[in-house]
């Protein structure tokens, strides 16, 4: 996290709430570690994937938009079929991809979908 407070937990490293992969999805949670710990995020994306049949697009905008206050996490999603997804609630959020069929994206500002 850019400028991260003195103190706080940054990106989240703990199995189900800031990474998680299952046969449907592989899931990386960053930004703040208390939002991401206390809701399970990259679990409850795996989870809303196999119980509401989502996609990992939808899954994931699912939980960052209703399951987290606004402002606290930002998601880097990959579908069991290599699709990419990252989604975040804060103002902008460092990210990039490159798929092996040569599609590559960078950004800051906006959500990669």
């Amino acid at each position: 996290m850019v400028n991260k407070m003195v103190g706080k937990i940054g990106d989240t490293p703990i199995i189900g709430s800031g990474t998680y992969a299952n046969n449907l999805c592989a899931v990386s949670a960053t930004c703040k570690g208390e939002a991401i710990i206390r809701h399970t995020v990259a679990r409850d994306v795996a989870a809303v994937m196999e119980f509401k049949g989502l996609s990992q697009k939808e899954a994931s905008g699912c939980v960052v938009e209703e399951c987290v206050l606004r402002g606290n996490v930002g998601l880097i999603v990959v579908s069991a079929l290599g699709e990419v997804t990252m989604p975040f609630s804060t103002t902008g959020m460092f990210l990039a991809c490159a798929t092996e069929d040569g599609y590559s994206q960078i950004g800051i500002w906006t959500s990669v979908e």
